[in-house]
C-alpha cells in the first residue's frame, strides 16, 4: 500500500512543551540506562523536545568522579545512539551531567542528592521539578521510594513538580503488587507514580486506539457481530541471556502475560473512553480487565498450556536447553512459553476467544494482534469450485516490521471460480520514514508533560495480577512431567497448537 499524500499537519503543531526539569536515574551506571535511557534523551535533545534548562542525575552504588561519568556517558553514547551523534549537541547535554555516588538504603544518599539537587537548580535552572526514574532491580523500589519521601525530596507544590518512573516487575503476584501499591502509596500521590511498561511507547501500539477509534471503517465491526476471534503473540528469539537467576523466580506469565500481553489486548479490546485523557483511557483498560472470565483450577487444565525449550540448532549453532543455561536449575520447571485462551464477558465481545502466546527461543522474533472475522455463508460457492473460503485476518505488527496487513479473498484470473487469499499491506517506514528511536522517548517525554496516559494505574497493576493468579497458584502444585516439551527455533509446544485445533482454529501463520 502506497501513500497518495503526506501528513498535512505538522508535528510540532501537537507538541506541548517541557518545562525546565532534572532527570534523577537510580541505576545510572547499568545496562537500561546506557543501552535506552541515554539514546532516548539524545533523541528528544536532537528533537527540541527538551527544555534548555535540563540536567541528568545519575544515582548508583559505583564510585566515579562526576568527570568519570561524563566520560563514560560519552563512551556509551557514541555505542548505543541511534542516530549519529552529533558531538556540539552532545557537549550541551554532556556539561549538564551530575554524578553521585551512593546506597540506595542509606538516608546520607539523600541527603547529599538533596544538595546535589540545589546545586543543580542553581546552575541548570532546573526550578525543583524533579523526574525520579529508578532503573534498578524490584527489590529497591520502596527503599528507594520511602528514603525520597522521608528526605522530603517528592514533596510538590503549586510551583514545582516531583514524579517517580518505576520499572517493571511491579510485584511479583497479586499479594506482592498490592503490598508494593500499599507503601509507595503511603508516599506518593497516584498522580505521581508513573508505572512504565517499554512496550507502550512503540508507535505501532499507540496507533492501536487511533486506528480503532479514528477510522469508521473498522470500528462498527470491532464486535462480536463480525470477528472469530483474536491472537496476541509476543515471540522471543533469544534465550535468558545469562539472565538465570531472574528467570528462575520469573517464568513467562510473570515476564510477559500480566504486563505487556494485558496491555495488548486491553487495547485491542476496550470500549472507546469519552476522551483520550489519561484516566479516561485507564477506566477502561481496568473495565476490560475486570470483565475477563476468571479461570479456576479445572479450566488451567483446558485453557493454558506452558512449556520450556530445549536445545536444537538454530541456524548452524547449537542452542542449549533451558535447563542447562547458566544460573538455571537441571530440573527447573520454570515455563519460557505460555499459551492461554481467555473470554470476555460483556456485550462487545462474548463468545469471542482470546488467544494469547508468549515465548524465548521460539522460531521468529514478532510482535502482533491478529484479528480474524467471521466467515460469511458459503451457499453461494456450493456448486462452484471453491471448497473453503479465505479467513479475513486484520494483522497489527507491532515488531519488527511495524505495520497494518489486511488478508481477504480474490478470484483467481481464469474461466473457473477459484479463490485465493490475497494481501494488502501498510509498512510504517514506507509512509512516515525510518524512526530511530530506543521506545522510550514518548514515554519519558510524557512522564515530563505529566501525561500518565501510557503508564500503569494501581488497578490496572492489580487486574492483571489478578487474572494470572489462578494459573499460577495450578501451575504451582504440579510439575511439568514433559519438559522440556518444544525445541529451540520453533513455534512452541505441540499443545499450543491444540489449544486452538479443539476449537476448529489454528495459530495465523507468520512470514517475516
Amino acid at each position: 500500500m502506497t501513500a497518495a499524500t503526506t501528513p498535512q499537519v505538522p508535528v510540532e503543531a501537537s507538541i506541548r512543551p517541557v518545562e525546565p526539569c532534572a532527570i534523577v536515574i537510580f541505576g545510572a551506571a547499568g545496562d537500561l540506562t546506557k543501552r535506552l535511557l541515554l539514546p532516548a534523551l539524545y533523541n528528544l535533545k536532537q528533537s527540541n523536545l527538551l527544555p534548555p534548562e535540563f540536567a541528568i542525575v545519575g544515582i548508583a552504588h559505583t564510585s566515579m568522579s562526576q568527570d568519570d561519568f561524563r566520560n563514560k556517558l560519552t563512551q556509551d553514547i557514541h555505542e548505543f545512539a541511534t542516530v549519529p551523534v552529533d558531538d556540539h549537541l552532545w557537549q550541551t547535554l554532556e556539561q549538564r551531567l551530575y554524578y553521585l555516588a551512593g546506597e540506595f538504603e542509606s538516608a546520607d544518599t539523600y541527603h547529599q542528592l538533596q544538595d546535589l539537587l540545589t546545586q543543580v537548580d542553581r546552575d541548570c535552572g532546573t526550578q525543583g521539578n524533579y523526574l525520579f526514574y529508578l532503573a534498578t532491580a524490584s527489590n529497591f523500589f520502596c527503599d528507594i521510594i520511602t528514603q525520597l519521601g522521608a528526605a522530603g525530596l517528592v514533596r510538590e507544590d503549586s510551583d514545582r513538580w516531583r514524579r517517580v518512573i518505576i520499572e517493571k516487575p511491579f510485584g511479583h503476584d497479586l499479594d506482592s503488587a498490592r503490598a508494593l501499591n500499599k507503601s509507595i502509596g503511603a508516599v506518593l500521590q497516584e498522580k505521581q507514580i508513573y508505572r512504565i511498561d517499554h512496550y507502550l511507547g512503540k508507535e505501532t501500539v499507540q496507533n492501536i486506539l487511533v486506528f480503532r477509534f479514528g477510522n469508521g471503517l473498522f470500528e462498527p465491526i470491532w464486535n462480536r457481530e463480525h470477528i472469530d476471534h483474536v491472537q496476541i503473540t509476543v515471540a522471543e528469539t533469544v534465550g535468558v541471556e545469562g539472565r538465570g537467576n531472574f528467570y528462575e523466580g520469573t517464568g513467562a506469565v510473570r515476564d510477559m502475560v500480566q504486563n505487556h500481553l494485558f496491555q495488548l489486548l486491553a487495547m485491542t479490546a476496550m470500549e472507546p473512553p469519552v476522551s483520550f485523557s489519561a484516566d479516561e483511557v485507564r477506566d477502561e483498560k481496568s473495565k476490560l480487565l475486570k470483565s475477563i472470565i476468571p479461570l479456576t483450577a479445572e479450566t488451567v487444565q483446558t485453557h493454558t498450556v506452558r512449556g520450556q525449550y530445549g536445545a536444537a540448532t538454530v541456524k548452524d549453532t547449537q542452542v542449549p536447553a533451558y535447563r542447562s543455561e547458566p544460573r538455571v536449575a537441571s530440573d527447573s520447571t520454570t515455563e519460557t512459553y505460555a499459551a492461554l485462551k481467555l473470554n470476555i464477558d460483556n456485550w462487545r465481545w462474548a463468545g469471542v476467544p482470546f488467544y494469547l502466546r508468549t515465548g524465548k527461543r521460539l522460531a521468529k522474533r514478532v510482535t502482533e494482534i491478529a484479528i480474524q472475522f467471521k466467515q460469511v455463508p458459503s451457499l453461494l460457492f456450493r456448486q462452484t469450485s471453491i471448497e473453503r473460503l479465505t479467513p479475513n485476518f486484520l494483522t497489527i505488527r507491532i515488531q519488527p516490521q511495524e505495520g497494518i496487513h489486511l488478508q481477504f479473498g480474490a478470484k483467481v484470473p481464469g474461466p473457473a471460480m477459484t479463490m485465493d487469499a490475497v494481501e494488502m499491506e501498510f509498512c510504517y517506514t514506507d509512509y512516515f520514514g525510518k524512526i530511530r528511536s530506543t521506545g522510550y522517548e514518548t514515554l519519558l517525554y510524557d512522564c515530563m508533560i505529566g501525561d500518565a496516559t501510557l503508564f500503569q494505574r494501581s488497578d490496572n497493576v492489580e487486574l492483571g495480577w489478578s487474572v494470572v493468579t489462578p494459573i499460577l497458584e495450578a501451575w504451582a502444585t504440579t510439575s511439568p512431567e514433559n519438559f522440556p516439551n518444544y525445541a529451540a527455533g520453533s513455534w512452541g509446544p505441540s499443545a499450543a497448537d491444540d489449544l486452538l485445533v479443539r476449537d476448529g482454529r489454528q495459530w495465523q501463520r507468520i512470514d517475516l
